[in-house]
């Protein structure tokens, strides 16, 4: 268990280190910034690299909705199911902190700003509704559960499912960014949150129930679809 953990850990903290810093550190450079689409790839090349790397030990989830979503799905034990979380929320804070400290080196630093953090209302990146940031989290993260189900399924070609998460992840971004800064994940959610100014913090409690709702979702859907899986 402590090596799943660990792995766990670290998965999540490249995770928000990777995904997050593009966002923080590249996203916004004048003329050479990599923009919504440079960030929806670094939080998809995050997961792929990290499942190909730590996902034959714990798993590869890296997401607490991930995780609720195995279990739901048969894929995982509900007895690891907290220990999980609690490595993942630590694992997304401790990059964090790495990601503070780097930020807080620049030149006339005043501040974090959002700092990648998630939110609705005026915290939207292009101020949608919390009704609007809550169905699009649900959604997208019930399909990012049925494509690791069915990915990793048994009857899946071997070695392709972290190219499959990978890219699936990509495109959540590519869709949700302009809505919710994209979360599918409440431990990528906490982390950044802690450190951002603004609502972030006030506004946590969303990047958690939207994103479990949509995991419990998606691995009912599954499992109506692949009774035998």
């Amino acid at each position: 268990m402590s090596s799943k953990l660990l792995a766990e850990f670290f998965g999540t903290f490249w995770l928000v280190l990777g995904g997050c810093g593009s966002a923080v550190l590249a996203a916004g450079v004048a003329d050479v910034g990599i923009g919504w689409l440079g960030v929806s790839f670094a939080f998809g090349l995050t997961v792929l690299t990290m499942a190909y790397t730590v996902g034959h030990i714990s798993g590869g989830h890296f997401n607490p909705a991930v995780s609720l979503g195995l279990m739901i799905g048969g894929r995982f034990p509900a007895k690891d199911l907290l220990p999980y979380w609690g490595a993942q929320v630590i694992g997304a804070i401790a990059a964090a902190i790495v990601l503070y400290l780097i930020v807080s080196g620049a030149p006339g630093f005043e501040g974090v700003g959002g700092f990648a953090s998630n939110g609705y209302g005026d915290a939207s990146p292009e101020g949608y509704s919390m009704m609007s940031v809550l169905v699009i989290e649900i959604v997208m993260t019930a399909f990012f559960i049925i494509i690791i189900l069915g990915a990793t399924s048994e009857k899946a070609p071997a070695g392709f499912a972290p190219i499959a998460i990978g890219l699936a992840l990509t495109l959540i971004h590519l869709v949700s960014i302009p809505v919710s800064n994209t979360s599918v994940n409440p431990a990528r959610s906490t982390g950044v949150a802690l450190f951002a100014d603004g609502p972030a913090l006030a506004q946590l409690w969303l990047f958690w129930v939207a994103p479990l709702i949509g995991g419990a979702i998606g691995a009912v859907i599954w499992k109506m679809m692949s009774p035998d899986d």
